[in-house]
């Protein structure tokens, strides 16, 4: 596994109804700060979003924004980071993400968040990328979404090791040690 630099979160542009959504956000914020990975996160300055930004740049890190210039002429771009890269579209901001990034975590967030963790894992899985992937799984936020995929697994619509391909972790430690841990395997063999 190549040394992890760069970690881009994906997470919700709210904050959540649960407390220790924020709290683990912040938490993760100084984590990364406090071990030298820059952080990648879609630029914005509302919700866990914002929150994930301002801890690691509050405890000394460096933040890497990129968000769509629609979003940013709308007002919800964090200017105060070391870095805000704009791309024309969602998709490119995507494609900038995994670029910037030697690893994902997923933290709580709605569709658009299940949207960017769905598209990593799926390029995954065809092998545009081998990047680890985590789902901070806090409080069992994404218990169901695990048990859907494992669901598609069982019926045929994925292999069972694809399922290797994320990481289900509870903790930062956990998410890190999978990182440590993680080799990118497939089933199958695709050429790109």
């Amino acid at each position: 596994m190549p040394t992890i630099k760069n970690v881009c979160v994906f997470c919700g542009s709210n904050h959540g109804y649960n407390p220790n959504f924020l709290k683990e956000t912040n938490a993760l914020g100084q984590y990364l700060a406090d071990n030298h990975h820059p952080l990648v996160y879609g630029g914005g300055k509302e919700g866990l979003m914002g929150a994930i930004a301002t801890a690691t740049m509050d405890a000394g890190g460096e933040v890497i924004g990129i968000i769509p210039t629609f979003l940013s002429e709308m007002g919800l771009a964090k200017t105060d980071i070391t870095t805000l890269l704009e791309t024309s579209t969602m998709d490119e901001r995507k494609d900038e993400m995994m670029r910037q990034s030697d690893a994902f975590i997923v933290l709580p967030g709605g569709f658009g968040t299940f949207e960017e963790f769905t598209t990593m894992l799926s390029w995954s899985q065809i092998n545009v990328h081998q990047k680890p992937i985590a789902l901070f799984n806090i409080d069992h936020y994404y218990d169901q979404l695990v048990a859907m995929m494992q669901k598609s697994c069982d019926e045929g619509f994925a292999p069972q090791e694809n399922m290797n391909l994320f990481i289900d972790a509870a903790t930062i430690d956990d998410m890190f040690t999978g990182f440590a841990n993680f080799k990118h395997q497939l089933p199958f063999k695709y050429t790109n």
